[in-house]
């Protein structure tokens, strides 16, 4: 029985649990232009707007396999084409399904069905050609490689095979398609390094110059210039040309540069990847049946591992629970924002002015003390717009436009008329209550006012003013345009108008928003703090900093505790270690290398070419008990946990589910890990430490 036959009788007789929105396979006949014949267009489409993009379960790939039973009947077709419902092409298998799997034998039956309804695409008697009409990712970019020629809609906003991202590995013919198509340096971009960078997808440009696609039209008239195209290439008028691959060296470097990256990022905690290398790695060699069947077995493992159930439980907070922040007032409550003001003219505030400026496309106004630092942090925007321009991210209006929008002032009477100003000063209380105190007596009283503190109390800095209740906490990460979270934070008397402003606005900006309450540090902060603080007290006891920085290995966070250290910036650090001390000082020392490393203006304990700077080492020195790197682990994620049950029985977020979220988003954490409480949770520590499990 065929593989397609098994999944028709599991289905019809009620053997699988797969609760699926089906992807239905439309097919419609196009009369081909200059007499080229006539083309069976398949339209991919779920039924739904573009909020719900069109997904391939069973019941999808078999609703595909139907229709191209019906085009392979016929002999009056010159060609068929695959494109998708506006907006959507496809983007890969439905991940709701993967979970519903009940063992191996399962889940290598969904790998072999997506491979060999795929891969008809590829061998109909006559020419395929995928139209690549939007947002395409995994298995929908795999439905497109398996098509003989390719169009793509510059007006794509993402392409990608983000499978490494969850725990996968692209496996319906992306790890063998790929590489043969555009070499395997390029396709390990797409495999491994664009999921391992904040899982980055592609525009339709940039998957075009990739050579994804034979050509690139317009969004207007994509799918009539694609059909014209396809005429062309079917009447020989148009010959499509591709680079020859090599398949010799050059395919054994990439695969080996690859590797090391994914081992600096991962340091092998996380399979998928590595699994994903040897597929590209063999696929020079293999035959097609010979790449499939890999990437069956492949998929068959990944599927049933506990990294993919993590990577799964990520993806729906990033994708769901980010979307609908908990304790979030009414939006309907929300101000307009018109106008925003900037206190400060630093690198932050002026990252900020630039956000500001480009999401809201509203009028951005900096102030700081004198002429100098103020041109400064305007040159910083306008030179980071020049930058946009020459990349091609924007055109050469849109960069006249945001360079008029931000401004800056001497004085913050230019506040006047905004409704929304956030301060970016340094971060000691008292300069930013007299920041306040000023902004207040020139703006209205339903102007927001916010504040970008690391963890300093929100609701102490709005004490002295008239109306405290407009004051909320707008903690960004750095870099502000590339990570996507933003802890909003309540004080004690932020009304729900300020609130539902700040969170519009957040949204507005595209980050992900997480409610959280006025409490030292707040998420992020403290919780790598926490990580800090009992890390740093192995150092101070006599373990080596080189034992230190292998100890988190295991996790395979995106970097070592002391690159951390060195990329926040010391001094950072301890001011924020001094915070808390202040708060729990039972639970964060302050660390007395960490003050002599400040005091010496040490910008970490590596040199810029990241071996050991002898002195700065020599500052943590003096300790005669070391541990091991499992000591050292160990150590430290039981003070995670510990730390984590203190912040929820405190109501700093709303539930564990909020700690992840901020983790993944805010500091890097790995999909695989699917956050830190499910890890504390699979390994015992959570129970160990606090008694419970952080979810039942």
């Amino acid at each position: 029985m065929s593989t397609v036959q098994t999944w028709r009788s599991l289905l019809d007789a009620g053997n699988v649990d797969h609760d699926e929105v089906v992807t239905h396979a439309r097919v419609r006949d196009v009369e081909l232009p200059y007499g080229a014949g006539t083309m069976a267009l398949i339209t991919l489409d779920n039924g739904f707007d573009h909020t719900k993009p069109n997904t391939f379960g069973p019941r999808g790939l078999l609703e595909l396999d139907d229709a191209l039973d019906q085009v392979a009947a016929r002999d009056d077709l010159a060609a068929v084409g695959v494109t998708g419902k506006p907006f959507i092409f496809a983007v890969g298998a439905d991940l709701k399904g993967v979970q519903s799997l009940e063992d191996r034998e399962q889940a290598k039956l969904v790998a072999r069905l997506g491979h060999d309804v795929f891969r008809r695409l590829g061998e109909l008697n006559v020419p395929s050609f995928a139209f690549v009409n939007g947002a395409a990712m995994g298995g929908g970019v795999e439905v497109a490689l398996h098509c003989a020629y390719r169009t793509i809609s510059s007006g794509v906003p993402a392409l990608a095979l983000p499978e490494c991202f969850l725990g996968l590995v692209p496996g319906w013919g992306g790890t063998y398609l790929l590489p043969r198509l555009i070499g395997a340096a390029n396709a390990l971009k797409v495999i491994i390094e664009n999921p391992l960078n904040q899982n980055k997808m592609l525009r339709g440009p940039q998957a075009y110059d990739l050579g994804i696609a034979d050509v690139m039209f317009e969004p207007a008239d994509f799918l009539e210039e694609s059909l014209r195209w396809a005429a062309h290439v079917l009447t020989g008028e148009v010959t499509v040309e591709r680079a020859e691959v090599d398949t010799g060296k050059a395919w054994d470097d990439a695969v080996a540069q690859a590797r090391w990256f994914a081992e600096g990022k991962l340091h092998g905690a996380a399979p998928a990847p590595l699994r994903a290398l040897d597929l590209v790695a063999a696929a020079k060699d293999r035959t097609r049946d010979e790449g499939f069947a890999a990437e069956d077995d492949a998929l068959a493992d990944l599927i049933m591992s506990p990294e993919l159930r993590s990577g799964l439980y990520a993806f729906d907070l990033v994708q769901k629970r980010a979307k609908r922040p908990a304790g979030a007032p009414d939006r309907s409550l929300a101000r307009p924002v018109t106008k925003v003001g900037v206190v400060g003219a630093g690198r932050m505030a002026s990252q900020l002015a630039l956000l500001f400026a480009r999401r809201l496309n509203v009028p951005v106004v900096l102030t700081d003390l004198d002429q100098e630092r103020l041109d400064k942090g305007v040159g910083y925007v306008h030179g980071e717009v020049d930058k946009l321009l020459g990349r091609g991210r924007i055109s050469a209006d849109d960069a006249s436009r945001l360079k008029g929008l931000v401004t800056g002032s001497l004085t913050k009477d230019a506040f006047a008329d905004a409704d929304f100003v956030i301060e970016a000063v340094f971060e000691e209380m008292g300069v930013k209550q007299k920041v306040f105190a000023e902004v207040e007596a020139v703006v209205s009283p339903e102007c927001v006012l916010a504040t970008n503190t690391s963890s300093l109390s929100v609701t102490e800095m709005a004490s002295k003013l008239k109306h405290p209740e407009r004051v909320v906490g707008f903690h960004f990460f750095n870099p502000v345009a590339v990570l996507p979270l933003l802890e909003i934070i309540r004080g004690e008397r932020t009304d729900d108008a300020a609130l539902a402003t700040a969170f519009a606005t957040g949204k507005a900006l595209k980050k992900s928003c997480v409610l959280v309450k006025d409490a030292p540090a707040f998420v992020v902060n403290r919780i790598l703090l926490r990580l800090q603080a009992e890390i740093l007290k192995t150092v101070e006891e006599g373990t080596p900093i080189e034992v230190v920085e292998r100890s988190t290995n295991p996790l395979g966070l995106p970097m070592s505790p002391f690159v951390l250290m060195g990329l926040v910036g010391p001094a950072i650090a301890l001011h924020v270690g001094e915070t808390l001390h202040a708060a729990f000082p039972d639970r964060f020392p302050v660390s007395a290398g960490l003050a002599k490393l400040v005091a010496a203006g040490k910008p970490g304990v590596y040199r810029p070419d990241f071996t050991f700077d002898p002195e700065a080492v020599a500052l943590f020195e003096g300790g005669t008990s070391p541990s091991t790197e499992e000591q050292v682990l160990a150590r430290a994620l039981d003070g995670l946990a510990e730390e984590i049950k203190i912040m929820l029985d405190e109501g700093v977020v709303a539930a564990p589910e909020d700690i992840d979220l901020c983790l993944i988003l805010g500091a890097g954490w790995p999909f695989h890990l699917g956050g830190i409480t499910p890890y504390l949770d699979r390994t015992g520590i959570a129970e160990k430490v606090t008694g419970a499990r952080f979810h039942s």
